[in-house]
């Protein structure tokens, strides 16, 4: 079934915003941006918080427009998932047009991440240029004139954060992936995963490669149809789209998911209860492969994730 979707966004913090530069555009004309930021789920954090405290826009035939904010805007990024995000910029005047570019400035003393197993201690994030040239965004967006635009972007917390190798100041490392959608042409994905029954029937059947221990696995989101399923592996091209965890929200034994901001078009959805590595090629086994397609401003429901015969 489908249904009619509204996307939800909390209070943001509030600081006024200065802005500088500008750019050329058709006879002088503007049109109001606004900028959000939301999540694509991580499984081993239960805090990523990254302190934004900037951000600029470039016009393909114009200068750099830039805000940067009194206050640092701090989130845990975590919280912003299943459809929710936070305003970074709202309703603020640029050159209408095309743009090219969009970068993300990060106060780096002030972000960090938590791990479930040590969940006592800050763990230091470092970000490469982030109070510099910032977290870079490519690829055209427009906005247009005399209209109020929105935008968010998808901040994929579990493909961006790496443990970096040899000698390091940080403890892990942040190398951004990012997407921007068109807040008007996005859906979402919305089900349930019967991961218990999943569970028991891979325990008793030794062809089948068994569920981790303590997770419930996750639904991949890959772009178009008939996708052959892959694990997450950073140091190579292609992979899901999205991963998006499954959790028990109401103790039924029925484990749920939504995946948001997606813009509209077919996608393959699959689902694995094995734990995924980012860095390395896992061999993951995936079952219940289908094909959903979304539909902008709608929620699409995907509940049968088909259970092992």
């Amino acid at each position: 079934m489908k249904t009619s979707m509204t996307y939800l966004s909390v209070i943001a913090l509030t600081g006024a915003l200065t802005a500088c530069g500008g750019g050329g555009s058709d006879v002088g004309s503007t049109g109001s941006v606004s900028v959000g930021v939301t999540d694509a789920p991580a499984m081993e954090f239960t805090n990523v918080t990254v302190s934004f405290i900037g951000i600029s826009l470039k016009p393909v035939d114009g200068d750099w427009v830039k805000f940067t904010f009194d206050e640092p805007k701090a989130w845990n990024l975590l919280d912003l998932q299943g459809g929710l995000s936070e305003p970074l910029i709202t309703d603020e005047e640029v050159p209408a047009g095309q743009y090219s570019e969009l970068r993300l400035l990060v106060n780096t003393a002030d972000s960090f991440v938590v791990l479930k197993d040590q969940p006592d201690v800050e763990a230091s994030l470092a970000v490469p240029s982030g109070e510099s040239s910032g977290l870079k965004l490519k690829g055209d967006f427009f906005v247009a004139a005399d209209t109020s635009t929105g935008f968010t972007v998808d901040f994929d917390v579990r493909k961006s954060i790496v443990n970096p190798t040899g000698e390091s100041l940080a403890d892990y490392l942040l190398k951004p992936s990012l997407r921007l959608v068109n807040n008007l042409q996005v859906g979402a994905i919305e089900g349930e995963v019967d991961y218990v029954t999943i569970q028991q029937t891979r325990s008793s059947d030794d062809a089948l490669a068994n569920c981790s221990a303590d997770y419930a696995g996750a639904v991949y989101i890959y772009r178009g149809a008939d996708v052959t399923p892959t694990d997450i592996n950073v140091t190579t091209e292609g992979g899901p789209l999205l991963a998006i965890p499954v959790a028990d929200l109401d103790n039924d034994g029925l484990y749920n998911y939504t995946a948001a901001f997606l813009p509209a078009d077919d996608y393959t959805l699959s689902y694995s209860c094995q734990l995924d590595d980012n860095e390395l090629d896992d061999a993951l086994e995936f079952e219940g492969t289908q094909n959903v397609t979304v539909i902008a401003s709608t929620t699409t429901e995907a509940n049968a994730i088909p259970l092992v015969p």
